[in-house]
């Protein structure tokens, strides 16, 4: 069961942060914060081993955390002896077969068969224990994909272990609804997962509740259900008043997920209850003003085949009712999910497989960018790790769906998306 492993996990983990003393400082946040090696919360780096997982689920700490913090006589304040700051960051060359489109018009003009794409990201990472029960925790992204002189935060959270001593956890703030499944940030590939993206189960803000209850994990929790880039003006009670919305209605998207253990395999079942505005415009490009249904409901499973091998699928069946305001009376059904494995081949190669696949087939002929939901894409990567915390990258993508007719409009799967990426992912 999931809580005995855990709690061994727990054991191992105290053990190896009082062996483990005199380690290299060029390692994250975490690593530095208490002194140990990168391999003792990751396999291969993002992903994490048993120990890692544990870590995270004791509230990204570790039981001797107050020893990491100053001595200030002073029960009621914890600051961390250093500031607790780490970098992650990619650069890649990529030869592919996309390009840009317009909708209405076709091809922009903007193509690159072969592209620099560096730097890819610069992420500043920080965390820290701020009390017995209270961590925060937050990450910023610096020149993302290209866009230099752009800073975006993504995840920024308060998590409380144990609210009113009832063992049940809360997360409140800025995070990803999909990690409740398979955590986006810890995947070996390059490629996405992609069905979380297009089901819009990403960033959100809101407020997270979970707790273990015997051999079941119960996770309940709300958001915003508008991303996190929008906000509001507050002036009906005069001008220039200080606060912001960062919605714009009452309703909430509410969703849930309850993981447990069948025979050496983690199963989990998700389900989403929300609104989203519905498309309208040519092609359906631009956000409506109508709040339209959405459901999902997701099953996940992962495992191991081998004690260096390990596989994941997850499956989301999503209904956006009254979607389009082209035809506001219909409800359009689809599917996406991907299956991934990963193999350790040793403390300096790893191997990846993922598949995406999507099936959009109630938006087809709708003539809406919506038709490009579509995927059927298989994924081969390969990293060399020169040092823990430093790998080479490459990566193929075999793209296995056919291309759609040309427009106008434009939509679908105008190109392939072969694509042959190489290049450096770091943290320090």
């Amino acid at each position: 069961m999931r809580s005995v492993r855990i709690v061994w996990s727990a054991w191992a983990l105290a053990f190896a942060s009082w062996m483990m003393p005199a380690l290299s400082q060029a390692v994250p946040a975490f690593a530095r914060q208490y002194n140990v090696n990168c391999v003792v919360c990751h396999d291969a780096f993002p992903r994490l081993n048993a120990f890692g997982e544990t870590f995270a689920a004791d509230n990204y700490r570790m039981p001797n955390w107050r020893q990491t913090m100053m001595e200030l006589g002073d029960e009621r304040l914890a600051l961390p002896k250093s500031l607790p700051l780490a970098i992650r960051a990619q650069a890649f060359a990529q030869a592919r077969e996309g390009e840009e489109i317009d909708p209405a018009t076709g091809p922009t003009g903007n193509a690159s068969s072969f592209d620099f794409q560096t730097p890819y990201l610069i992420k500043l990472i920080s965390s820290a224990p701020l009390s017995e029960h209270i961590t925060f925790y937050f990450y910023g992204i610096f020149a993302e994909k290209g866009r230099n002189g752009e800073t975006l935060i993504e995840d920024a959270w308060f998590r409380h272990d144990d609210v009113f001593g009832s063992g049940v956890g809360a997360q409140l703030g800025q995070f990803q609804v999909s990690d409740l499944m398979f955590p986006r940030e810890l995947r070996l590939t390059f490629q996405d997962f992609y069905a979380y993206r297009a089901a819009g189960i990403t960033y959100d803000r809101g407020l997270i509740l979970d707790r273990g209850i015997g051999p079941v994990d119960l996770a309940l929790g709300a958001v915003n259900g508008n991303g996190i880039e929008q906000n509001f003006d507050i002036n009906s009670p005069g001008i220039r008043r200080p606060d912001r919305m960062f919605d714009n209605d009452s309703r909430k998207s509410l969703f849930g997920r309850v993981g447990f253990d069948v025979g050496g395999v983690n199963l989990g079942i998700f389900g989403l209850t929300g609104e989203q505005r519905s498309a309208t415009g040519f092609a359906g490009a631009d956000i409506g003003n109508r709040d339209t249904d959405k459901r999902i409901v997701g099953l996940d499973l992962s495992g191991s085949l081998t004690s260096r091998t390990y596989w994941f699928v997850q499956g989301l069946w999503n209904e956006w009712q009254a979607f389009l305001d082209v035809a506001p009376q219909r409800d359009f059904d689809w599917f996406g999910g991907f299956v991934g494995v990963d193999h350790l081949h040793s403390d300096r190669w790893t191997f990846s497989l993922l598949y995406n696949y999507a099936e959009a087939d109630d938006f087809r002929d709708t003539g809406t960018i919506f038709e490009g939901i579509a995927i059927n894409a298989l994924t081969l990567g390969a990293s060399y790790y020169f040092m823990r915390n430093l790998k080479g990258v490459l990566e193929v993508n075999i793209d296995l769906l056919g291309k759609d007719r040309g427009g106008p409009p434009f939509v679908g799967h105008q190109t392939r998306e072969h694509y042959l990426l190489v290049g450096f992912d770091a943290a320090y």
